[in-house]
This record gives C-alpha cells, sequence and structure tokens, in this order.
C-alpha cells in the first residue's frame, strides 16, 4: 500500500526550489513539492530536467535587483533560467524535436524544478557526444561571452582598440573571454584574487597576463601589462568597491562594461571623474541577448552548441547536488577559489 500511496504521490507533484519573495538565497529558497506544469500546448515541449547550473546570476534574481518590489508574492517563483533534460511530450506542431531526445534550455523560469513546459523555439537539441554536464551548461555563458565581445566591439568602435582587462578571470565566463582573446589576437590582461588562482590561469591560457589583486601593487602591474597607457576596455564581474580601482585603470575616453556584483560594498558614481575623463559606464547582462532578432539567435545558439561539442574543457564543473542539497550548493557557487559552475542535478526517473 505505501508503494501505491509514494507512486501515486510522485506522480502527481514534483520537486521544486522555490522562494515567495526577494531577499538573500539562503535566507528564502526552500525545497517543496508543486503541482507539475500543465501538459504541453502547441508548440511546446516538456522536458524531464536532469541538471541546472547555479549562476550568480540566477542568485541575484532570487535577491532583486534594484528598484524590484518587495514583500510577498502572490504565490511561490521557482528559480533558475537554464538547464538540461529529456523530452517527455510534445504539444501539435512540434516536428523537430521528440520524446526521449536530450535537449537544453534557456531562458525557461522555474528550470530549478523536475518538469518543465517550454516553448520550442527555447529549446535546443543536444549535439552527439556531448554530456549532460557540459549540455547543462551550454547555453548562458556562451552567449554571454559573445555579448561581452559584442560589446567589447562597440567600446573600440572609434578605431582606438587597446588593451581589455577582465575581473573574475577564473570564473566560467572568465575563462571563455580568455579563449577568445587567444583565438582572436585581443590583447587580455586577466584578474583574479589570489597568486594561486594566478599562476593557475597563466598555466591554462599562457601568453596571457595574469595577475592577483591580493598583490599590493597590482596596479601597476596592470599598467605594465597594458602597455603603461591604461586599458582601452574594463569588463567587470565583480563591481562594489573595485569599480573606482577599476576606472582608474582605463584609458581617458576608456569604457568600463559592467556584467555582474560579485564584490562588497559600493561606489559613488561621482568618483570616478567621468566627464574630465571622458569614461563611459555601460551596464550588460544576458537579458540584452533576448533582443536579437531570431535569426541572430539561432546564429548564436549554433555556436554554442559548436563551443560544447569541439571545446568541452571550458564547461568545467565545481559540484554537483541534489535539489535538496541546494543550500550546500549555494555555499559553493561563493566559495572563494571556486573553479567551475555548480550544479544542482535530479535522478533521470
Amino acid at each position: 500500500m505505501t508503494l501505491i500511496i509514494n507512486t501515486l504521490w510522485n506522480g502527481s507533484t514534483m520537486r521544486a526550489i522555490v522562494y515567495d519573495q526577494h531577499a538573500e538565497a539562503g535566507r528564502v529558497l526552500r525545497l517543496s513539492e508543486q503541482p507539475p506544469p500543465h501538459p504541453p500546448a502547441a508548440g511546446q515541449v516538456r522536458v524531464r530536467v536532469l541538471s541546472r547550473p547555479v549562476h550568480p546570476g540566477d542568485l541575484a534574481v532570487v535577491q532583486g535587483f534594484p528598484g524590484a518590489p518587495r514583500g510577498p508574492f502572490a504565490k511561490p517563483r521557482i528559480a533558475g533560467l537554464e538547464g538540461m533534460g529529456v523530452i517527455e511530450s510534445a504539444g501539435e506542431g512540434v516536428r523537430e524535436l521528440r520524446p526521449g531526445q536530450r535537449v537544453a534550455f534557456f531562458p525557461v523560469p522555474g528550470a530549478w524544478s523536475e518538469l518543465v513546459t517550454v516553448p520550442s523555439e527555447l529549446v535546443v537539441p543536444v549535439p552527439e557526444g556531448v554530456d549532460d554536464e557540459t549540455a547543462a551548461l551550454m547555453l548562458v555563458n556562451p552567449l554571454t561571452l559573445l555579448t561581452l565581445l559584442r560589446a567589447v566591439e562597440e567600446a573600440q568602435r572609434d578605431g582606438q582598440a587597446g588593451p581589455v582587462v577582465q575581473t573574475a578571470a577564473g570564473s566560467s565566463v572568465g575563462k571563455l573571454v580568455s579563449a577568445a582573446a587567444r583565438e582572436h589576437g585581443i590583447p587580455l590582461v586577466n584578474l583574479v584574487r589570489s597568486a594561486t588562482g594566478a599562476q593557475t590561469l597563466r598555466r591554462r591560457f599562457p601568453g596571457i597576463p595574469a595577475l592577483s589583486t591580493d598583490d599590493a601593487d597590482w596596479r601597476a602591474q596592470v599598467r605594465d601589462a597594458t602597455g603603461g597607457r591604461g586599458a582601452r576596455v574594463v569588463l567587470d564581474a565583480v563591481g562594489g568597491s573595485l569599480t573606482g580601482e577599476l576606472a582608474g585603470l582605463l584609458d581617458d575616453g576608456g569604457t568600463l562594461i559592467t556584467y555582474g556584483q560579485l564584490g562588497d560594498g559600493s561606489t559613488p558614481l561621482e568618483s570616478l571623474a567621468l566627464t574630465p575623463r571622458a569614461l563611459t559606464v555601460r551596464g550588460v547582462s544576458i537579458e540584452q541577448w533576448m533582443a536579437r532578432t531570431p535569426e541572430e539567435r539561432a546564429e548564436d545558439v549554433a555556436f554554442a552548441a559548436r563551443l560544447a561539442a569541439t571545446e568541452p574543457d571550458l564547461f568545467e564543473v565545481a559540484g554537483r547536488y541534489d535539489l535538496a542539497d541546494f543550500a550546500q550548493a549555494i555555499d559553493h557557487v561563493r566559495r572563494p577559489g571556486k573553479s567551475g559552475t555548480v550544479l544542482l542535478t535530479s535522478p533521470a526517473a
């Protein structure tokens, strides 16, 4: 009788990581039994999710961006936007996807659950030979890379190309930027928080300077690495109190491109001397990628899939945790020196 009851119960609910209001992720996220999503309508597929990354951006969404409404939601929200799994069923009119097929998806709110119903245009077949863990990581980070490279290109459109400095160079996105710089000859300088991390990056990407902000003279080292003139562009995933230091590393007329908030503290805008030095500060996020045309997005997704198939070592996994162990996963995401992306996993059935 117990087995029958459990089978019926498991068939009518699913596990999900939910939150009831915006606040620090470790405080408001909780494991919950939720009703499964509706069956796929026309143009949709239902996916049993096997693996999902825990990006810093996912935790930022839970915390809420400045200006986000505060207070309890009308109903719990399921966290996460990216993942991979297996199609269980397809709605009318879906021809390119079939049940049993491995797929990745983004952006799909509610990825930190065991089942999602997804518009077919947001689903990407996993290339043959790409394992599940790589498939779970193959969209957001490569698409972020393309968004950053386009922002760098726009910042250098006046013909004044020059050195690029990036923070959080040991992160998953940072390593993709380094690989792209090596491929395309971009004069890059990498910044990380520790001497050990800098040494690891120099071994991974020989020829690209990697410096530690733990060194007392790290600013002078950056100046030397950029030929004494300063950086034309800084790619910054840290922000906070480091922003002023990074603006000081720019050549006059340079651009600070911010795309994350990993650091603590804050920097007043007026302290950056934007006007006398003709500096530009620009925010970039993966949401801007959705504004591209369907044809452009298809080209970008094809690039991401090719990268996953040909350069799987760029999709490093830092750790794997069952959905029920999400609190440990979040702690791992914030661990100093973490290398790779943390995954939340579910059994195949």
